[in-house]
């Protein structure tokens, strides 16, 4: 399909693009080009094709939870350069 150089110019403006009359001639075949791989693919019988969301299936691959022993609050802490009452204590910042 070969689109004409009126729909360059209209899809040039649509986004705002200037184009010298170089670029309209590039992306006029360019633009061609994606539209007859568009109108190839389209021919392609895809009746017994499943649709999918993704290319290739998808699957959790996160670990259960469960529940585990953590550090103790004044072991996470100890090393912190300033802490309260076993939290983080930080700058205000306005």
């Amino acid at each position: 399909m070969v689109i004409s150089m009126e729909d360059v110019e209209h899809v040039a403006k649509l986004a705002r693009l200037y184009l010298t009359k170089e670029e309209k001639k590039m992306f006029k075949r360019q633009l061609s080009d994606v539209l007859e791989h568009a109108r190839i693919i389209s021919g392609i019988d895809t009746s017994d094709v499943e649709p999918t969301s993704h290319a290739i299936p998808l699957a959790n691959v996160a670990r259960e939870d469960e529940v585990r022993p953590s550090l103790p609050v004044e072991e996470a802490v100890r090393n912190a350069p300033w802490s309260e009452g076993g939290a983080f204590m930080v700058p205000k910042i306005i």
